[in-house]
C-alpha cells in the first residue's frame, strides 16, 4: 500500500506533511550536483547530523529526514529557522530510491515517511 508508513523519527516542530521527491545526499559533491539543477521539491536524506554541507540548498528543499542525531543537532535547528520540516533520527524500514515521491508528515507525535502517489 503506497501510504503505508515507511519511516520513522522525531520531529523537529509540527508542520503538515509536504510532499517531494526523495535524494540521498552522502557529500558536498551530491549538494553541487542538485545546484545544477534545483532542489526545488527535493526531500533531502542525510545520515550526519551536522552535515553543513546542505547550507547552499537549505532554503530550497521541501523537507529533510537525518539518520542521526536529534532536534537540537544542527540540521535539526537549521530546519527549524527555515521552517523546513524535519524527521531526526529517523529509522527507515524501506529506503525510497532517488526520485521516489514521499510524503514527510511532521502533524503527530512523532515525524512518519510514506511513499506518495503523484
Amino acid at each position: 500500500m503506497r501510504d503505508e508508513i515507511v519511516g520513522r523519527g522525531t520531529k523537529v516542530f509540527a508542520a503538515a506533511p509536504v510532499r517531494g521527491e526523495w535524494r540521498r545526499l552522502e557529500d558536498p559533491d551530491d549538494v553541487l550536483e542538485l545546484m545544477d539543477t534545483s532542489a526545488n521539491g527535493i526531500v533531502a536524506c542525510v545520515t550526519d547530523a551536522g552535515a553543513t554541507f546542505l547550507a547552499p540548498v537549505f532554503d530550497d528543499l521541501t523537507a529533510v529526514v537525518c539518520l542521526s542525531g536529534t532536534p537540537v543537532s544542527h540540521i535539526g535547528i537549521v530546519s527549524r529557522e527555515y521552517r523546513i520540516p524535519c524527521i531526526m533520527g529517523a529509522t527507515l524500514d524501506a529506503e525510497p530510491a532517488d526520485g521516489d515521491r514521499v510524503e514527510v508528515d511532521c502533524s503527530g507525535d512523532d515525524g512518519l515517511l510514506r511513499f506518495a502517489d503523484g
